[in-house]
Order: structure tokens, then C-alpha cells, then sequence
């Protein structure tokens, strides 16, 4: 409960910084200055923006189906940040004791889809549909190539308990296992490419492109409901940081042996890690053009999938040899 708790309210913070921090990564990355007004150096201009989020009016279309339309939102959120239930923070403070709390991980996360298709078809548009069935293909896609690049983690390590993750990998950063097992290295990118589509970023957020969708699924909801979208959308970068810190960067550990290694300085170096993969995600968006949607969908089952499935009987052989 804690843990919960501490992952609640991170995630609030986190968001409200994290829009400040993106749009000053794209204004850096465009040659511009981004935010400046609202308080110093444009700090407060999420806050603002979300002061004015909250007045707006909620409205509603008068042909939406409104059970589902009104529960969608809470859905995804649901899904997303039920997720950080399994987490843990450092080796004092985990989440849920569940031995095999990547697959719940994965699992309960992947609920997400039924809240999108929700909100596309409640909403009772052609382009919220459009968008709500590009996003559930996108995700499903994409998640088959993400659960192999874990179960390549699991067969090296030899446990699906997060928190005894973290432990094996407590030895510095020679102990990590995308150092101390080479061939993670390409599992870890399978991993980071597929969590940007499953999070909506760019290159891969055809769901919401502007120029086709309007707004992809959420293009009916606005005001609150609106907000808990793109709340859903950072947490879900946030969690799959924090899943890729554990899984391949050594989660709480700290790179030095026996060196900064207390609760505070464990979740510290968690944290550290997770926001460095969102500042490349970040980077990313502002980087690289939006692909087709035969692109985004050749690039998983022609490419990632295949690479996947191969990296899966690499790191088979090369437990066999590590134990041999």
C-alpha cells in the first residue's frame, strides 16, 4: 500500500513536470526558448494549463452511448496504473509480493485496449472508431514482441519476481544485465521500440494523427475526462521506464558496489534511470516523422517479432552455456 501510494502521488508529479519537460525539449531540440512566461523560466505553465483543463466543460455529444463513454477513461487509467502495484520502489519498499509480478505486469497493462475500443465506439464517431481500432491493433501488435524481450530477462534470470530481479543485479554496474549478459542488448531495443508504441509516442501514434483522426479515440472527450487520457499516456511511459530499469539496468541498484546504496539513495538511482529513458522517448517524439500504418505494423511482425523470437533460443543457449 505504500508503494502505491508513493507511485500515486509520484505519478501526479511526474506528469506536471514531465509536459514542462517535454515541451522545453522540443523548444531546445526547434531552436526555440518553449515556455517562459508562467512563472520562472515557464515552470508553472503546465500548472496553469491544467488549472484551465479542470474549468473546462465536460461535453458530451448527443448521440454517444454514455455508460461506456463516461467509463473509458477510468479504464485505461485503471489499467495503466495498477500496474505500478508490482513495483518496487527499492529493496526496503517493493510493491505486491507476487512471485510472478512481471506477468501481472504485463497482463493487467494490457486491459488498457478495452477502455480505448470503449471510447471509440461509445463516442459514437467515425474517427474516434478509426482511432480507437488503430490504437487496440497497434497495441496488441506490439505487445507480442515486448512479452518475448521480457521472457528473454526471465529465461537469464530464472525468476518472474521483480524485487528478486533487482537483487541479482546488485553487484554494480558490471552486475546489470544488459553488461553482464551482451546478448540483452538487442531484447533491451526490441523492449524500447515496442513500449513507444504501446505508449502512443511518436513514431508510432497514428491513433491520434491530427492530419487523419482529428483527435484519434479521445477526440469527443474534453475537460477532465480529456486529462485522464494523457495522464494514462505518461503513466504508461512512466511504468514501462521503470519496468526497463528493472529488467535490464539493475532497477534500484546503484552503478558503484557497496557505494550509495541506502533507500533513499536506492530510489533515487530507480528513478534516475526511468527518467532517462523518458527524456530518449522525448527525444524521440521530436526526432523522427511518424510512420505508415503498413510501416508500423510490418516493422512488428515482419521485423521485431522474428528478431524477438530468435533473441529467445540466443539467450536459451546462452543460459545452457552459463550453467554448463
Amino acid at each position: 500500500m505504500i508503494s502505491f501510494a508513493f507511485y500515486l502521488a509520484f505519478l501526479l508529479i511526474f506528469v506536471v513536470f514531465a509536459v514542462y519537460a517535454e515541451r522545453k525539449t522540443a523548444a531546445f531540440i526547434q531552436n526555440r526558448l518553449g515556455p517562459m512566461e508562467v512563472g520562472p523560466k515557464g515552470i508553472l505553465q503546465t500548472v496553469a494549463d491544467l488549472l484551465k483543463m479542470l474549468q473546462k466543460e465536460d461535453i458530451r455529444a448527443s448521440a454517444v452511448d454514455i455508460i461506456p463513454y463516461l467509463l473509458a477513461p477510468f479504464i485505461v487509467f485503471a489499467a495503466v496504473f495498477t500496474g505500478f502495484a508490482v513495483l518496487p520502489v527499492n529493496a526496503d519498499l517493493s510493491g505486491s509480493t507476487i512471485t510472478s509480478g512481471v506477468f501481472f505486469l504485463l497482463a493487467i497493462v494490457s486491459l488498457d485496449v478495452l477502455g480505448i475500443l470503449m471510447a471509440g465506439w461509445a463516442s459514437n464517431n467515425k474517427y474516434s472508431l478509426y482511432g480507437a481500432m488503430r490504437s487496440v491493433a497497434q497495441i496488441i501488435s506490439y505487445e507480442v514482441p515486448l512479452g518475448l524481450s521480457v521472457l528473454c530477462v526471465i529465461i537469464i534470470s530464472g525468476t518472474l519476481d521483480l524485487h528478486q530481479m533487482s537483487v541479482l543485479q546488485s553487484g554494480g554496474i558490471l552486475s546489470w544485465y544488459i553488461i553482464s549478459h551482451p546478448v540483452l542488448i538487442i531484447p533491451f531495443f526490441i523492449f524500447f521500440i515496442s513500449g513507444l508504441a504501446e505508449s502512443n509516442r511518436t513514431p508510432f501514434d497514428l491513433p491520434e494523427s491530427e492530419s487523419e483522426l482529428i483527435g484519434g479515440y479521445h477526440t469527443e472527450y474534453s475537460g477532465f475526462r480529456w486529462g485522464i487520457f494523457m495522464l494514462s499516456e505518461y503513466g504508461m511511459m512512466l511504468l514501462l521506464s521503470i519496468l526497463a530499469s528493472i529488467l535490464f539496468f539493475g532497477g534500484w541498484n546503484s552503478p558503484m558496489e557497496k557505494i550509495a546504496n541506502g533507500p533513499i539513495w536506492s530510489t533515487f538511482w530507480l528513478l534516475s534511470k526511468s527518467l532517462l529513458l523518458i527524456f530518449v522517448q522525448m527525444w524521440v517524439r521530436w526526432t523522427l516523422p511518424r510512420l505508415r500504418v503498413d510501416q508500423l505494423m510490418s516493422l512488428s511482425w515482419k521485423y521485431l517479432t522474428p528478431i524477438s523470437i530468435v533473441m529467445l533460443f540466443v539467450c536459451a543457449l546462452w543460459k545452457l552455456w552459463l550453467i554448463g
